[in-house]
């Protein structure tokens, strides 16, 4: 990795991108340290807890603590994530959405503009849940009459126009620096937290010092072999032979290639964790906008935010299998296995030993469902062993780390691949020479 970065700098066009997209993440980071107004900070903190199993802390981590400071970038790019996750879902219903996906680039700019529509209105909601839930801590100025009134519209003004800025942000990387803009953004905010991870993971030593001498850095050493494991895995990939048949046509002879399918095991990445863990969070999230929180003593609502907390074992079960239901459903969308099977039949393909037509479409979906149930698991093992080796040692904190794993490294590899890419269209050499 280290190698095609020093090779990239060494490319004056390539050395410009990486500089633009250093800028750019310089202004976000920026932009994650200007207060909003009409918010006491040293309140707001008492709103997210690195303990505390919420949204709110999923949604600290991947703005790198701008969440929990209350600045106008607090909402990063979750309204974006979430809209992209509602508008693929409704793209297989809808059959108007199905068709611009089949549209090429102009249906996908359509499509990308609706998706900035939905991520608007996620915004503004977003925006007024969390005003309500600072309300509710006190961390909120003022709340009555004119200069309440005020003071709501200007902090919700400002949560939603931070998030338009940051999708705005994630365009210019896209098109004048390296990557996809949004995932360089989000590996900015996470890659920006992980020191303050570090530091309450090691200040839970002085709490028990005899265990955690060990135990945190055991957890550091897991955690590198987290990373390593998760690169096997997204590098990991089925590939299903293809041999296409010879034709002459006129007098040249085309076809008598072997290829293959290439279907990674991890084909639907950190998506399902998003949208599963946003599922699971949806409760005790709505619980503290109305200011219920599992000690507050609310009966029965009280003991529904415990048992959605994510040091509970019900939520690791139920976190586990939405995670499994998600990437079967996610994969599904992205493969059709019959569509798969036609266009081999119409390009005169075929896999060695199965015909064309239904026996090819049956093989596919077999080799399908097997590898996702591999890549299924994989995600959810890597999702919940934080949370259960929290539950065992007593760390706190630790519940989004197989998540954030998964995102830097997902970004990461997808980054270096698009270097590669850039380097080898530069460094070809044509026909000519």
């Amino acid at each position: 990795m280290l190698q095609v970065f020093r090779n990239a700098w060494a490319d004056p066009s390539l050395r410009r991108k990486i500089l633009f997209t250093l800028l750019i993440v310089v202004i976000f980071r920026f932009g994650s340290s200007i207060f909003v107004p009409f918010l006491d900070p040293d309140a707001v903190k008492n709103l997210i807890s690195p303990t505390d199993g919420t949204i709110m802390n999923y949604l600290d981590a991947l703005t790198g603590g701008a969440l929990s400071k209350g600045t106008l970038l607090a909402m990063s790019i979750s309204p974006y994530i979430n809209a992209s996750i509602i508008v693929q879902l409704l793209a297989v219903a809808i059959p108007a959405l199905e068709r611009l996906q089949k549209e090429g680039d102009v249906g996908r700019k359509k499509l990308d503009t609706i998706t900035k529509f939905v991520a608007l209105g996620i915004a503004l909601f977003q925006a007024v849940a969390y005003y309500l839930a600072l309300r509710n801590v006190e961390a909120v100025l003022y709340t009555k009459g004119f200069e309440g009134v005020l003071a709501a519209v200007t902090i919700v003004a400002c949560f939603v126009a931070g998030a338009s800025l940051i999708i705005w942000l994630g365009n210019l990387i896209t098109q004048h620096g390296i990557g996809n803009g949004i995932s360089m953004i989000l590996y900015a905010g996470i890659i920006s937290g992980v020191p303050n991870m570090i530091m309450t993971l090691f200040k839970q030593i002085e709490v028990n010092p005899a265990a955690n001498w060990v135990f945190v850095p055991l957890i550091l050493v897991i955690y590198v072999v987290m990373i390593a494991f998760v690169i096997l895995m997204t590098n990991a990939e089925r590939r299903i032979p293809v041999q296409y048949a010879k034709r002459v046509v006129g007098r040249k002879m085309y076809g008598g290639q072997s290829q293959h399918i290439p279907i990674k095991v991890a084909m639907a990445g950190v998506m399902p964790i998003i949208f599963a863990m946003t599922i699971m969070t949806l409760p005790t999230s709505i619980g503290m906008m109305f200011g219920v929180t599992p000690s507050s003593g609310h009966g029965f609502w009280s003991g529904v935010m415990q048992v959605f907390s994510s040091n509970h074992p019900v939520y690791a079960i139920l976190y586990f299998f939405l995670i499994i239901a998600f990437n079967y459903f996610y994969v599904s969308m992205q493969y059709n296995p019959i569509q798969i099977a036609n266009d081999l039949k119409k390009n005169n393909g075929a896999i060695p030993g199965y015909r064309p037509g239904k026996p090819t479409s049956d093989f596919i979906h077999n080799s399908l469902s097997k590898i996702t149930l591999v890549g299924a698991i994989f995600l959810a093992i890597i999702a919940i062993f934080p949370i259960i080796f929290s539950n065992l040692t007593g760390l706190q904190g630790l519940s989004l780390g197989g998540t954030t794993i998964l995102i830097v490294v997902g970004v990461a590899l997808e980054t270096v691949r698009v270097l590669e890419s850039q380097m080898m269209m530069r460094h070809h050499k044509g026909f000519l020479e």
